[in-house]
């Protein structure tokens, strides 16, 4: 997809603070340090639109990006950072958990790991969760440029069979240094969009059929 417009809205604390135009959100998750400002940057084309920060941990709030007045990107705390104070993560827990379960926007999550390492307890945690409320997943196995090209394939296997990838979950492996996986990551992200605008349109056709006609 071409990008044309690309800007950062809102660092939100809480539903108030959500964006209200009703645009597409799919929300970035993954360790501290796994890539997801790098990733961003790369995906809309801004260098530094999404900083990067020398302090994992440090981002503490859901932040918007806004792309072509089409969607939102929504950049979550890095989890699995052990110098985080423990009244932080269990606030950002608190946020996290009801964006998940309670924001409609959402359409799905990118969950990002590392390809050079198996998956860590709470990527594997994260992933199992997204599955119990329900929500599409995207694997994005950051730092493919670390990697011979050769080896993917082996380290995509362990991934998947690490997080036990189910229904329609796919991996994508991803460099932000030499741009690998970008395209196919814009691919897959228009490709649930449309089939949600399609569920969307079938589920609003249904229920003016099945609404009684006005006397």
């Amino acid at each position: 997809m071409k990008v044309t417009s690309s800007e950062f809205i809102i660092s939100a604390v809480g539903p108030k603070q959500y964006p209200t135009d009703g645009l597409h959100e799919i929300a970035l998750v993954g360790r501290s340090n796994v890539g997801k400002s790098s990733l961003l940057n790369k995906m809309m084309n801004r260098k530094g639109l999404a900083r990067i920060s020398s302090r994992p941990g440090k981002t503490q709030t859901l932040n918007y990006f806004r792309v072509n007045q089409m969607l939102y990107f929504v950049d979550f705390p890095g989890y699995g950072y052990a110098k985080v104070a423990k009244t932080i993560k269990e606030q950002w827990g608190k946020m996290i958990e009801g964006y998940l379960k309670n924001r409609k926007e959402l359409r799905f999550i990118i969950q990002l790991v590392d390809i050079r390492h198996a998956p860590s307890k709470d990527d594997i945690a994260m992933y199992d969760w997204c599955k119990q409320i329900g929500i599409p997943t995207v694997v994005v196995a950051t730092k493919g440029d670390k990697i011979a090209r050769g080896r993917w394939l082996q380290h995509t296997k362990i991934i998947r069979q690490s997080l036990n990838l189910r229904g329609d979950d796919t991996i994508i492996v991803f460099s932000s240094e030499t741009g690998q996986g970008k395209d196919e990551l814009w691919a897959e992200i228009m490709r649930r969009i449309r089939a949600s605008e399609e569920i969307a349109k079938e589920t609003a056709t249904k229920a003016e059929e099945t609404a009684p006609a006005n006397e």
